[in-house]
């Protein structure tokens, strides 16, 4: 840990500290995830502060682990080049756009499926519409991590990374592509997973989008990076 650039070491730290947090407050009633989690919009638990509160807090020790280790794999080579501040207003953004484009796509199955009743049957119990609104909740870290990883694939397009099961390397361009239409094609399917797929791509979008902004102002500033 001694070795890790400062921002990627405190998001690991802050992270690990969050998810051992809903442990202890679980076995005391509280579920941290409920309330630091982020709830739909028009849910009345919803408030604005869960837009950077969510990408806190995961449901369970898989989720953290892949998350933390894509954070920690990527992230420190990222904050090297992008630098301490850059880095973290990065992975804010990136994760705060993922939960906005989390809530689009919740407006829209809301808006197409479900505004036009008053309750909902969940399989164990009809419950009103309010009360469902607010089981509407997202938890990770992913959105950021995808932005993360979408950012590597930019800078260091020709990389080579080994995947599992792909017997040999492949350029960090196209693991980042094939993520990306991994996550369209799961978004659009109808596994009902619980994964937020769309989450993850608003991720990258938004990493994009920051990373071209930035690219062009050094670019006219006569200065260049990555």
């Amino acid at each position: 840990m001694n070795n890790l650039p400062t921002v990627t070491k405190n998001l690991l730290i802050i992270n690990v500290l969050c998810f051992c947090g809903y442990y202890v407050a679980k076995r005391y009633g509280i579920n941290l995830n409920d309330m630091l989690g982020l709830h739909f919009f028009l849910a009345s638990d919803f408030n604005l502060g869960q837009l950077v509160s969510y990408m806190f807090m995961h449901a369970n020790f898989q989720h953290i682990f892949f998350n933390m280790f894509a954070v920690w794999m990527f992230g420190r080579t990222l904050e090297h080049v992008l630098g301490p501040q850059r880095f973290l207003t990065y992975y804010l953004v990136c994760g705060i756009g993922a939960g906005l484009v989390q809530e689009l796509v919740q407006y829209v199955q809301y808006a197409t499926l479900l505004s036009q009743y008053d309750s909902v049957n969940t399989g164990l119990a009809i419950i009103p519409m309010a009360e469902y609104l607010n089981l509407m909740t997202t938890v990770g870290a992913s959105g950021a991590v995808y932005g993360i990883l979408l950012a590597f694939g930019m800078m260091f397009p020709n990389a080579p990374m080994m995947v599992f099961p792909i017997p040999f390397p492949i350029k960090a361009k196209f693991f980042v592509i094939g993520y990306a239409v991994l996550e369209v094609l799961m978004g659009f399917g109808s596994s009902g997973d619980g994964v937020a797929h769309f989450a993850h791509l608003g991720g990258m979008i938004f990493g994009f989008l920051l990373i071209t902004y930035w690219r062009k102002k050094n670019n006219n500033n006569g200065q260049f990076y990555c």
